[in-house]
C-alpha cells in the first residue's frame, strides 16, 4: 500500500526541525502529526515547553509547536507501506528536506524521531550542504511501542528534553 506523508508545519520562526519517518496509520486516517493518541510526541512537547497537558485541538497544538520554533515534516514523502511500523517501509521517496531547509535558513538543529527517520536522512542527504551545516540530532521514537531502553513517556522525555538546548 502506498502512503504519503504530509506537508510540512514551518514558518519563519522555526529552529528546530522534528523529523519523524513516515505518518503512522492512525495518523494518516486523522490527517494529523502524531495522530495516534498513544503516541508521545504532543505530551513531550507541551512538557518541555510548556509544562502543561497538549491543547485538545489539533490546529491548537500545531500553533503551540510554532509558538515555541519547532517545525514538523517526515523524512519519506512517500513509500509502500502496510500498518504502521518504520520496519515494514520499502519502496522510499525521500521530502526535499534540503530544499525546505533552503527557504526556512533559521532551522539550525534538525530532530529525528526515532533511528529510520535518521538513517532516510542521511541516506538521501546526509553530505548535502543545508544538511550538513546543521546539527542533527537522533532521538528515540515518540512511538508507544517500548524498547529495551526506553519503557515508556518518562524515559522518552528525557531524552528529548535537549530540544531546550
Amino acid at each position: 500500500m502506498r502512503v504519503r506523508s504530509f506537508p510540512p508545519v514551518i514558518d519563519e520562526r522555526s529552529r528546530l526541525l522534528v523529523l519523524g519517518s513516515m505518518p503512522g496509520a492512525a495518523s494518516l486516517k486523522a490527517h494529523q502529526y502524531y495522530g495516534n493518541e498513544r503516541n508521545y510526541m504532543w505530551r513531550i512537547l507541551y512538557a518541555v515547553f510548556g509544562d502543561r497537558e497538549p491543547d485538545p485541538a489539533y490546529e491548537d497544538r500545531l500553533a503551540f509547536a510554532l509558538k515555541h520554533g519547532v517545525a514538523l515534516w517526515d523524512a519519506i514523502a512517500a513509500c509502500d507501506r502496510p500498518g504502521s511500523l518504520d520496519s515494514d517501509i520499502k519502496d522510499v521517496e525521500p521530502n526535499d528536506i534540503p530544499g525546505l531547509l533552503e527557504d526556512f535558513p533559521n532551522v539550525h538543529t534538525i530532530i529525528c524521531n526515532g533511528t529510520k527517520s535518521h538513517a532516510e536522512l542521511m541516506k538521501h542527504y546526509g553530505d548535502h550542504p543545508e544538511v550538513a551545516r546543521r546539527r542533527v540530532r537522533k532521538l528515540p521514537s515518540t512511538s508507544p511501542i517500548p524498547t529495551p531502553k526506553y519503557r515508556g513517556l518518562a524515559d522518552r522525555l528525557e531524552a528529548w528534553k535537549i530540544m531546550k538546548e
